[in-house]
């Protein structure tokens, strides 16, 4: 998990990040959490089976973990992955080929190019395209701005098999 998502989730759960360095001797990140009170108790899963699908998929996201696990994520529920590090770069891609693509899932936060500025560019290409934001920081979208540019969802990372599959789902229902 890159920092923003870390940020993103500490942040939720009403906690705070330090961070302390000095020359020659490292970095130090102190994470707090408020403490939980009272007794926990699971609550079961009503979730049934994880929706599959069919399609290819262009996963932008500048972080290497997720350059890796998503695209087996998304490749066992039936889609075909073009995973790619570089915004440009897969803007390059689907100016390319605007119609071998069913989705598109980009991060916002990328060098270069945000998932905004990218999402904004491909739906001039072709407006049907259904496209999935996903980020670590919920400061940095508003989800109403979102779309109104013709974005389909939002996704906060790190999200689960089940919420992504779920997401696509909602996203291709509205083409």
């Amino acid at each position: 998990m890159g920092l923003p998502v870390v940020l993103g989730i500490v942040k939720s759960h009403s906690g705070a990040i330090t961070v302390s360095t000095a020359p020659g001797k490292g970095t130090t990140f102190d994470v707090y959490l408020p403490v939980a009170k009272g007794s926990f108790t699971p609550v079961p899963s009503a979730a049934g089976p994880v929706p599959k699908g069919k399609g290819r998929v262009l996963f932008v996201d500048d972080e290497d973990m997720l350059i890796r696990t998503v695209p087996r994520m998304l490749e066992r529920l039936g889609y075909t992955v073009t995973a790619v590090s570089d915004p440009r770069e897969a803007l390059a891609l689907f100016r390319q080929q605007p119609q071998g693509f069913t989705l598109v899932i980009t991060d916002e936060t990328m060098p270069g190019l945000s998932g905004e500025k990218l999402a904004r560019e491909m739906l001039t290409i072709r407006p049907d395209i259904p496209i999935i934001l996903s980020t670590g920081y919920s400061e940095a979208v508003r989800e109403e701005g979102i779309r109104s540019l013709g974005i389909r969802e939002f996704i906060m990372k790190p999200f689960s098999t089940g919420e992504i599959a779920e997401k696509i789902q909602a996203a291709l229902k509205k083409s």
